[in-house]
């Protein structure tokens, strides 16, 4: 069994690799890595990207969109990533050009075992559990490739992660961090309602306190920043990561900070209009409902994510004076096309 898994990890990655090395002559045609919009081919989807730099430097967020994931016309790869430390920017970059590949290499070893020991039928019923099953390898595959990069050091820089695959109605999303996915979908009385997809991974959420004192981390605030909890070494205020789950981040991954991403689905219905991935540099200072109001009344789609963000920034201007505006970004995601 053993050397069936290598010879169909060899495979999967093979056509991965194919398929970027195609679109990288093409330029790659259903990628895209940068603001902006991507129109699906062959499917109702439509996405629209959109990243700030804030006032502390380099902008540390970045995010891809990959039409096509996959080689399948009906499915689409979302992802956004927050960098943070001096080297968070390329932390950032390196996740989000490794981990849609690795999902997608693992996603397919995945799914030629199944077939090989299920079968078909059971294949469609195990479908979210194969996804969850190659997000956690994928994840961890990346975080093991940062540890050992002799080009980048990730000791005490990282980033978050989280990204989204949309296969016909199945969406499954996977988070890492304090990023944030909402749904906008269509209420009762005929309005838009914001139901959030993710948890934010703060490291005071009991679950993520405990495993992380039980791993002799300590999580406490600082008194100007009463609010916001950080993880510290267990003797020594450093590094006072304000997340509990990052990619990188090794100075504090014996004290339980972790990199496995929570993996969740939702089945898309014809009432559920778009998904708003963001970043922290948003949700600060937008709420759920606001960041779902304002692209909900954005008429031009292409324009969503860049009204959005300028909303956040007006926001941080307005509402935090004397602090540095945060880096913003967002990508849109509509889930049907637009009615004629």
């Amino acid at each position: 069994m053993r050397q069936i898994s290598s010879m169909l990890q060899g495979l999967a990655r093979s056509m991965s690799l194919g398929k970027e090395r195609k679109g990288d002559e093409e330029e790659q045609g259903t990628v895209l890595r940068t603001s902006g919009t991507l129109w699906g081919e062959g499917s109702e989807t439509f996405a629209a990207v959109c990243s700030r730099r804030g006032e502390k430097g380099t902008n540390q967020d970045c995010s891809i969109v990959w039409e096509g994931f996959g080689c399948q016309d009906d499915s689409i790869f979302c992802g956004i990533f927050d960098g943070h430390g001096q080297w968070g920017h390329y932390v950032a970059k390196a996740v989000r050009d490794s981990l849609p590949s690795s999902l997608l290499c693992r996603w397919q070893e995945a799914v030629a075992l199944a077939s090989l020991i299920d079968g078909e039928k059971m294949l469609c019923d195990r479908q979210f559990d194969l996804w969850r099953q190659s997000y956690l390898a994928a994840a961890a595959a990346v975080d093991e490739e940062l540890r050992r990069s002799r080009r980048l050091d990730a000791f005490n820089s990282g980033c978050t992660g989280l990204s989204i695959v949309k296969r016909g109605d199945m969406m499954v999303v996977a988070n890492v961090g304090d990023s944030r996915a909402v749904l906008g979908t269509t209420s009762d009385d005929g309005g838009v309602a914001a139901v959030q997809l993710t948890v934010d991974f703060k490291p005071n959420l009991p679950q993520e306190e405990a495993r992380i004192r039980q791993c002799k981390g300590r999580v406490h605030s600082l008194g100007d920043e009463p609010d916001v909890h950080r993880v510290w070494l267990p003797d020594r205020d450093a590094p006072g990561l304000a997340m509990s789950r990052a990619f990188g981040d090794f100075c504090v991954k014996d004290y339980g900070v972790i990199s496995a991403p929570e993996v969740t689905q939702r089945r898309v219905t014809a009432r559920d209009r778009f998904v708003i991935l963001a970043t922290d540099g948003v949700w600060d200072v937008l709420s759920n409902e606001e960041a779902v109001r304002i692209v909900a009344a954005t008429p031009d789609r292409e324009k969503a994510a860049k009204r959005l963000v300028e909303c956040a920034v007006r926001a941080w201007r307005r509402g935090r004076r004397g602090i540095a505006v945060d880096d913003c970004s967002a990508i849109c995601l509509f889930l049907h096309a637009p009615a004629s």
